[in-house]
Order: C-alpha cells, then sequence, then structure tokens
C-alpha cells in the first residue's frame, strides 16, 4: 500500500538517550522492616527508552540512523552505547558527560502489573564543554542526513541554544526538522516542520482547552502560528491525528482495534512520519503509515517497533473498509519478499496465469489451490507479457483490472504482477511449498518446479476459458450483423 519497503533514508535522531530497566517478580509476603512488599526477583533486562526507543523504530524500518545524545561515565551508558553500535547506529556523536549518569528508569513488575519505578537520571543542562562540542561538529551529519528527529524529555541535553542551532541549521539546508516536544514553552522547536504533541500538550502550549473542534482547530493553529511551522499536527490518541491549516482540521483515523499498551506510541509516531516523509510521502500519506505502524505497536506489551513485514500484515488483515482490504492484496514482489518472512510458518501456495476474464473454471481453480495450503498467492503476467504470449488484442483488461477482479476473490491472498513470458524468477524467490498449475500440464515441462517443495495439477473445468468467451462474443457480433 506504502511502498516504502526498499526505502532508507538517512536520519539524525538528536535528544534524551534512556534505558528502560524491567524487573519482574513475584510477590509473597510482606517485609517485616516496614509495610511493603518483598519482591522474588525472576528476570530482568534493559531496553531502549527515550530517544533510543525512537532509533529502535526507524532501526526496524531500515533507516539509516544517526543519534547525538549524551551517557554517562557508567556501566549503563557502556551497554547503551554498544547495543546501539550493534544495531548498525552511527554512534559517532555520542558523548560522554562524567558530571551525570546515564538516565535509567527501573519499572518492577508484579503479576503483569508496574508496582515501583526508580529514576536514576539529572536534568540539568549539559557541560558547556560538550554542548560545544557538539555544536562544533554536528554541521557535518546535518549535511549528509535527510531528515532530523528532536527528541525531547526535558534531561538538560535540548536547551534553546542548542535546538535553535539544530532546527536553524537544518532549514538552511532544506532538511525536514520533526519535533517530539516537552514543557509549556515551544519557542526553541520555532521554524521545524513539525512538532507532535498530543491534546494536553497541545493545551499546555497554547493555553487553549480543547473541548471540541472549534478549539482543537483554534489550538492547532496557533501552534503553526507561533512555532512558525510549515506543518501543523496534533495526534488525537484513539482519534487518529488531526492536521491543521486554513482553519480546518483533516483527521486521519487510527488504525489500532485491541490497545495492550500505549507505552513508546509517541515515539512510534515520530519515527514512522520522519521514515515516510523522508521518503516523499505527503503528510497525509505519512500520517496514515505512522497510524498502522503504532497500531502495530500498541498491540505489543512494553515498548516496542513495528517492521514493514507487520505494517504490511496489518493492513492485509485488519483493514478499514473493503476497498482498501481488496487494495492491499495486491502488492509489489518488494512488499512480497518482506512479508514472506514472516509468513515462515505458513505453507505457501503458489500460482500463475493471464486471469484476463475472470470466470467460473478461473473460480474453481484458485478455491481449489487455496485449500492445498495458508496462503495463496497469485503470480499475474503483466499487459506487455500477455501481448507477447497471446497476440495484440490481448488482454482484454488490463492488469489493474484484472488484479482487482483476482484480489476481491475470497480466496486469493496476495497478487503480485511479474513481466516475463514465464514466473521463473517470481518462483525462485518465493519457494512455495506449493506450486499449482492447470491439468494441461500433465506430461509438460512446469517452469519454477525445482524452486517448490510440491508440484500439484488440478484439472480446469471442461468447456470454460477466456479464449471460448472471446469467440463466443465475437460469433455473437457477426450473428448480429448478418
Amino acid at each position: 500500500m506504502f511502498g516504502l519497503e526498499s526505502k532508507s533514508p538517512k536520519i539524525l535522531v538528536i535528544g534524551d538517550l534512556m534505558i528502560d530497566h524491567y524487573v519482574w517478580g513475584s510477590c509473597e509476603r510482606i517485609s517485616p522492616e516496614a509495610p511493603v512488599q518483598v519482591v522474588d526477583v525472576k528476570d530482568e533486562n534493559n531496553r531502549l527508552g527515550g530517544a533510543c526507543n525512537v532509533v529502535h523504530n526507524l532501526i526496524a524500518l531500515n533507516a539509516q540512523v544517526f543519534v547525538c545524545g549524551v551517557v554517562g561515565n557508567d556501566e549503563a551508558g557502556f551497554w547503551l552505547g554498544e547495543k546501539l553500535e550493534s544495531m548498525g547506529v552511527d554512534i559517532s556523536y555520542l558523548f560522554v558527560d562524567t558530571s551525570r549518569p546515564t538516565t535509567k528508569k527501573t519499572r518492577v513488575i508484579i503479576a503483569n502489573q508496574q508496582v515501583l519505578r526508580v529514576d536514576r537520571e539529572s536534568k540539568m543542562p549539559i557541560d558547556s564543554h560538550i554542548h560545544n562540542n557538539i555544536v562544533q561538529h554536528l554541521h557535518v551529519v546535518l549535511d549528509e542526513v535527510d531528515c532530523i528527529i528532536i527528541s525531547d524529555y526535558g534531561k538538560g541535553l535540548l536547551n534553546d541554544e542548542l535546538t535553535h542551532f539544530v532546527i536553524d541549521y537544518a532549514k538552511s539546508k532544506s532538511k525536514l526538522v520533526l519535533c517530539d516536544p516537552k514543557g509549556k514553552d515551544y519557542s526553541k522547536y520555532t521554524g521545524a516542520t513539525l512538532l507532535t504533541p498530543n491534546k494536553k500538550e497541545a493545551e499546555l502550549a497554547t493555553g487553549i482547552t480543547i473541548c471540541d473542534k472549534d478549539s482543537l482547530i483554534k489550538a492547532g493553529m496557533a501552534l503553526k502560528t507561533q512555532c512558525q511551522l510549515d506543518i501543523s499536527l496534533i495526534t488525537l490518541s484513539e482519534d487518529g491525528i488531526g492536521i491543521f491549516d486554513n482553519n480546518q482540521i483533516h483527521i486521519i483515523p487510527t488504525r489500532a482495534k485491541e490497545v495492550y499498551d500505549v507505552t513508546g506510541a509517541g515515539d512510534t509516531v515520530i519515527a514512522a512520519l520522519s521514515f515516510a516523509l523522508s521518503s516523499g510521502c505527503d503528510i497525509f500519506q505519512a500520517c496514515e503509515f505512522a497510524n498502522v505502524a503504532a497500531a502495530v505497536v500498541v498491540g505489543k506489551v512494553g515498548s516496542a517497533v513495528a517492521t514493514h513485514s507487520e505494517i504490511l500484515q496489518y493492513i492485509h488483515t485488519q483493514p478499514s473498509n473493503l476497498q482498501q482490504y481488496i487494495e492491499s492484496k495486491i502488492i509489489s514482489q518488494e512488499s512480497l519478499f518482506t512479508l514472506l518472512k514472516d509468513l515462515k510458518q505458513s505453507k505457501i501456495v503458489f500460482t500463475n496465469g493471464c486471469f484476463d476474464i475472470l470466470h467460473i473454471g478461473h473460480l474453481s481453480y484458485l478455491n481449489k489451490a487455496r485449500d492445498l495450503g495458508d496462503i495463496l498467492i497469485v503470480g499475474l503476467n503483466d499487459d506487455d507479457s500477455i501481448k507477447r504470449l497471446k497476440g495484440k488484442e490481448r488482454p482484454i483488461n488490463t492488469l489493474h483490472n484484472r488484479a482487482l477482479m483476482l484480489a476481491g476473490l475470497e480466496c486469493v491472498d496476495y497478487v503480485v504482477s511479474f513481466c516475463q513470458d514465464t514466473p521463473l524468477e517470481l518462483i525462485k524467490a518465493i519457494k512455495p511449498d506449493v506450486l499449482v498449475k492447470g491439468g494441461d500440464y500433465h506430461n509438460k515441462e512446469v517452469v519454477g518446479k525445482e524452486y517448490a517443495k510440491e508440484v500439484v495439477l488440478i484439472d480446469f473445468i471442461e468447456g470454460h476459458s477466456t479464449s471460448n468467451i472471446i469467440e463466443s462474443i465475437q460469433r455473437s457480433k457477426i450473428c448480429k450483423h448478418s
């Protein structure tokens, strides 16, 4: 649907780097020393938090990520740097401040419920020497990237001077700047491409109580004017994302069906927005993409990320309307190969053909093919390959129309086109569990059979074919004119 699987924009994340430390345990008694629970620790681990979670989301989408931030000279800072580097993140702009600890939030969880949080952090401004070092060197990466994300958690890195420098320099180079803002005063974000406040944050920043559509529009337009934004938007939780312009609002509705945990959803939204905008999408397409990514994430427990495979699967399994559901089945080869990574446990059935005029013979054949596995993928000859195979008068229906007709069948899971005369390269890439061909292939060579685990031949219903239909129509025309 979005066609972003092959994109890999360069994105800089500058912000407050954190570790989310989780401690899981059980409690069967109260301490004799004080009226508190005694936790028997069963497991614990570290996860990327704060701006690092934005980085994690971008890596999941296959962006090239650079990170700028500050850690302490401690074990947590060492772990964080190693973790980011192991993921392929460029940490050349990761600075160590010996005067502060690495921000680490420890959450104690008993019976799936958080009972305590312990924060190790400093909210003091970063050391002036480190600040100057960042400003001195940051222009190098700002020149290289397509987009900058400012992920502000109010931990002392993004003071007014540094934030203004990043935005002003980036804008002078026509770079996108997306900010996840913090606090009441948004003046330091002036000139950014867009901000991603939620409704409550927008109220605090504008002083406008949002209670209806008119007040929401007023707040959205106030943000755009006050911060001189190219795009003004407000995230609306279960209602989606509101985009504001000319005293009007356009709401991109949410895609979430089941919400297990909203932790990190804001990080997913700004990461997905930056990825889509950097890849050439307009703001409406980018918000659609961000909403689907967020829907994937809130369906998981804990800070999570969304991959392209998960986004494609989500669109396919939980469409907002029938037309969108049908269109979601028509995918590019690249999207299909991405999707197949998450379908390894499914039995994949593949067949192919021209399917020029869909008829009962096709329907019977495809239903039988679908019964042979879990997922039916139909390879569809494009228009040029059909002309080469069938003659210049064919196809009767265009590739798009033929694909829509196939996708409208319940038995068909995905439709993917190919331009070669045979689907050999497609079969080689898919490596289906079952390769299905028509009964007329008895005693004939089946193209691609060496790449499938099994070949099954299905007999057609006698007398039903596209050629017969075309001949019948032509005879009817002749009779009419005679």
